[in-house]
């Protein structure tokens, strides 16, 4: 007698894709284009996600990895990850209209180095080095703040004085691995005090502990999402570290192979905090096709966090951009 083979079923997270401050940000670039027309300029990718950056290049806006590209004149928009004081200096300098898209979670974390900094702490920051979050968070007190990238790095930490201590965290980690990281911290200088609330995004963390939950039974999971994304590796890594089989990122459905479902009979599916929810459809749809049509709901967490649109969109940013390279015309010819 033939054995049954298992039932092909899908585990779907919930919640995945976009958070708060993406939804905000993506927002905000296509009301920019709404209001103001093309070319809105905007500072490195606004969001980490392949698809999103080509979705808005195609509407009219131009993305540049320095504010020297933008035109004097222009509008620039600073992307979801925040930047440090002197990218709003050289804004400044460049006659530039600038809408501030910086998540509200990476303002707090921004605010929280510069009050420290301002009592004489010094500053761990666990984070990715060149990461954008983490060079806009370093440039509000880049005398005060040490990185820490990870467990391995707390070794080499110096600080000035060891009862002056405080560590931060970039908002898009791992939250165990970051966890493994002040631990650490706290063995080497155990005066280290925490930051007032925790930095890690609530989004990341309901996407990681979704993910833990369905890892456990997948044998398979996709994390849509793109390389650069920070949440998104993170995603991959949390799903093996739970128990995964196998765990793969990928930026659209063409990009899995099937030979990824070779004895696979459960498949774990989410997504990003950058990610749009038509490209997970298209990977549900993909693995309809290969016989995965069962799809359930692994749900870790109730999300209704939503963040006012930058304050600049209810401004006539033309109108102050000509205005300053008017004045600054006055002023040179004087």
């Amino acid at each position: 007698m033939t054995a049954t083979p298992p039932a092909r079923r899908v585990l779907l997270a919930a919640p995945r894709g976009y958070c708060a401050g993406v939804d905000r940000a993506v927002i905000a670039v296509e009301k920019a284009l709404e209001q103001y027309g093309s070319p809105i300029y905007v500072r490195h990718e606004i969001v980490h996600n392949k698809y999103v950056v080509q979705t808005l290049e195609k509407k009219g806006a131009i993305f540049v990895d320095a504010t020297a590209e933008v035109p004097e004149g222009s509008i620039v928009m600073f992307s979801a990850h925040g930047v440090a004081p002197v990218v709003h200096e050289e804004a400044a300098q460049r006659k530039l209209a600038t809408i501030d898209a910086t998540c509200p979670l990476v303002t707090k974390v921004h605010k929280e180095a510069v009050r420290f900094a301002k009592e004489g702490y010094d500053i761990l920051l666990i984070g990715h080095e060149g990461h954008e979050e983490v060079i806009g968070t370093s440039g509000e007190a880049p005398d005060h703040i040490t990185l820490v990238d990870g467990p391995d790095d707390v070794a080499k930490v110096e600080v000035r004085d060891e009862s002056k201590v405080v560590w931060l965290s970039q908002t898009t980690l791992s939250v165990d691995e970051t966890m493994e990281t002040v631990d650490k911290l706290k063995e080497k200088f155990p005066q280290l005090i925490s930051p007032p609330s925790d930095d890690i995004c609530y989004a990341t963390q309901n996407r990681q502990i979704a993910v833990k939950q369905m890892g456990e039974e997948a044998d398979l999971v996709i994390v849509v999402g793109s390389k650069n994304s920070s949440n998104s590796v993170r995603l991959v890594e949390v799903a093996l570290g739970a128990g995964a089989g196998d765990a793969h990122l990928v930026d659209f459905a063409d990009e899995i192979d099937e030979a990824w479902l070779e004895g696979v009979s459960t498949v774990g599916v989410t997504s990003g905090a950058s990610v749009p929810d038509v490209l997970v459809e298209g990977v549900l749809e993909w693995l309809t096709k290969h016989g995965f049509e069962d799809v359930e709901l692994v749900k870790s967490a109730e999300e209704s966090i939503t963040f006012s649109l930058p304050k600049e969109l209810r401004r006539d940013l033309r109108a102050e951009a000509a205005e300053l390279v008017a004045k600054a015309g006055g002023t040179n010819a004087g």
